[in-house]
């Protein structure tokens, strides 16, 4: 492995790959404590208003999918040269960043870093809920003292590699995805298998920024603001991101094109 591969060591825990299905990955973050009120969708058009209308919105994190290309390695080692390694941690952070040291788990850091940033990161967390426990009572948003919850909470104060630590050693969330794995609608590859299908997440902030969230970067990549009611679908964000993303690709000539694109917003149920 070359000394600038960010890819987990061959000797790392792997887990068994995600299908690139909004229902395993809505039923994952379901058992691990989010909210029932979000839900994962196919994005079926970046280009068509007719077809994204039928995403619900606002849209809270943004999955893009898409195999590993020459072109696209070539772009994180010049982009990564330039950038520090990312040390944030605590409640002054921007966005919630998690480093990938489990082989075959970009699809769960994806899942992960959607959840735990914007909006998406009201619907779960102690003290939201010890705040507002009466309207949760109600409504049904929470899962008092979930994985998530738990997870949330003890991943906020640490250091990014303590951060990837507390991830490698979590049953529970090894758990839930070995379950959500293995209910796609495909045989589920093994988790020795070379998959080179990759998953990066997009997030608003707090302070209306669009993020690129990917495990196997230095850290968060900020990628341009966006106004106060642009989500993470908006015309303005998809030019800073995927439209960016597949540009080079074209560009490049002889690019793989293939990608899918799965939002995370209000569930239709």
């Amino acid at each position: 492995m070359a000394d600038n591969s960010p890819d987990c060591p061959p000797t790392a825990k792997k887990f068994v790959p995600l299908e690139n299905n909004p229902e395993v990955m809505t039923s994952l973050v379901h058992k691990l404590g989010l909210s029932s009120t979000l839900a994962f969708h196919d994005v079926f058009s970046i280009d068509e208003p007719e077809l994204l209308a039928f995403v619900p919105r606002p849209a809270h994190a943004l999955l893009l999918i898409f195999p590993v290309s020459e072109t696209y390695e070539k772009f994180r080692v010049q982009e990564d040269s330039t950038k520090p390694v990312y040390d944030g941690c605590g409640d002054g952070e921007e966005v919630v960043w998690y480093k990938q040291t489990i082989g075959n788990a970009c699809g769960l850091i994806g899942l992960l870093h959607g959840v735990s940033n914007g909006e998406a990161r009201g619907k779960i967390g102690m003290l939201f809920l010890l705040l507002f426990e009466w309207v949760t009572d109600a409504l049904g948003h929470l899962e008092p003292g979930s994985d998530l919850d738990k997870l949330l909470h003890d991943a906020i104060p640490l250091k990014p590699m303590d951060r990837a630590n507390m991830l490698y050693e979590s049953k529970a969330l090894e758990s839930a995805h070995q379950t959500a794995a293995a209910g796609g609608d495909t045989a589920a590859p093994s988790a020795e298998d070379n998959v080179d299908l990759h998953y990066v997440c997009f997030v608003k902030s707090k302070n209306n920024h669009l993020w690129e969230m990917d495990g196997r970067r230095k850290g968060p990549l900020d990628r341009g603001e966006l106004a106060a009611d642009e989500d993470v679908l908006s015309d303005k964000a998809l030019d800073l991101g995927v439209r960016s993303f597949l540009k080079r690709e074209a560009e490049a000539g002889g690019g793989d094109l293939r990608f899918s694109l799965i939002v995370l917003a209000e569930s239709f149920d």
